[in-house]
């Protein structure tokens, strides 16, 4: 059995009544042997503790490494990981499902989460771009932003991830550039929007789509399985992610450890490496109202 994090846990004994049946017979088999002997006490260990982080799909390498270092420095602390679309995440959140830290790619979800007092308030921990994507072949032969509308298949994050909020500001904001028939055409090739920006990415990937708009840390990870076009700094927007301990988390004090190991030149470092931007701002001012272009 796979546990969220990827790590295979095993079970020494079998389960069911027949296999207690089993242990117990032999109990009594060695105490009819040696009636003198006592019974070895039971041991105290103490269970690992869990931590419990619900990130945006776009965290996923860097989250792994960094749950490695937090194991490391937290001897009997297992950190699992909930990886999806930060919509998702906190849908799942204002269900009820166990959670101890909200990691959001965008402030919209998580100052949401903040306002309906699901987490405490969140704090800017990273910040990324995005890209536009292309299939090694690059069929549609593509070579700049400029050429995007020459994607006949075009796969974006639906209006509600924060990939697809932060595509459709760029493609208004490219309309100012190029004109109203650049942004009726990149609408008009649009073959699907995904529900995070993993599955943007795997489409492209796979060559099921001519071109998508992924984070630059998405392309990174992708390494030799597409190609990058960077998008215009004049069209551009920067990616924003938040974090913050849930209010109902089992661990609050692990869930905060964990936000000040983001926050951390370390964390940064680590999260730079994967292709996030230099977060300089990290430690600033928590994340709040800044929602401007990506307000919906």
């Amino acid at each position: 059995m796979k546990n969220q994090s990827g790590r295979r846990r095993f079970s020494l004994f079998a389960r069911g009544p027949g296999r207690r049946l089993i242990l117990v017979g032999a109990v009594a088999t060695l105490a009819a042997a040696f009636p003198g002997a006592r019974a070895a006490e039971p041991t105290n260990t103490a269970p690992a503790r869990e931590l419990i982080v619900f990130a945006a799909a776009s965290l996923r390498e860097s989250f792994e490494t960094l749950g490695h270092l937090f194991e490391a420095r937290h001897p009997g602390v297992r950190v699992r990981f909930n990886l999806a679309g930060s919509q998702e995440l906190r849908f799942q959140i204002q269900q009820g499902a166990k959670a101890d830290v909200f990691a959001s790619a965008d402030l919209v979800h998580a100052s949401a989460a903040a306002e309906a007092g699901l987490t405490d308030k969140p704090r800017i921990f990273a910040r990324n771009l995005p890209v536009v994507v292309v299939p090694h072949a690059n069929p549609a032969g593509l070579k700049s932003f400029a050429d995007l509308p020459k994607a006949a298949h075009l796969v974006i994050g639906a209006p509600e991830v924060p990939i697809g909020r932060y595509t459709l500001a760029i493609f208004k904001k490219a309309v100012a550039t190029y004109g109203e028939a650049f942004g009726k055409t990149l609408d008009s090739h649009i073959a699907s929007r995904e529900l995070n920006v993993r599955q943007v990415l795997a489409k492209v990937s796979l060559g099921e789509a001519d071109a998508g708009v992924v984070y630059r840390s998405d392309a990174v990870a992708a390494k030799a399985g597409v190609d990058t076009i960077d998008i215009p700094t004049t069209i551009n927007v920067v990616a924003e992610y938040a974090v913050a301990p849930v209010k109902t988390a089992l661990q609050p004090a692990l869930a905060r450890q964990w936000c000040d190991l983001l926050l951390s030149t370390e964390g940064s470092a680590v999260l730079a490496k994967a292709g996030f931007l230099a977060n300089d701002l990290a430690s600033a001012t928590p994340a709040t109202q800044t929602r401007n272009e990506h307000q919906p």
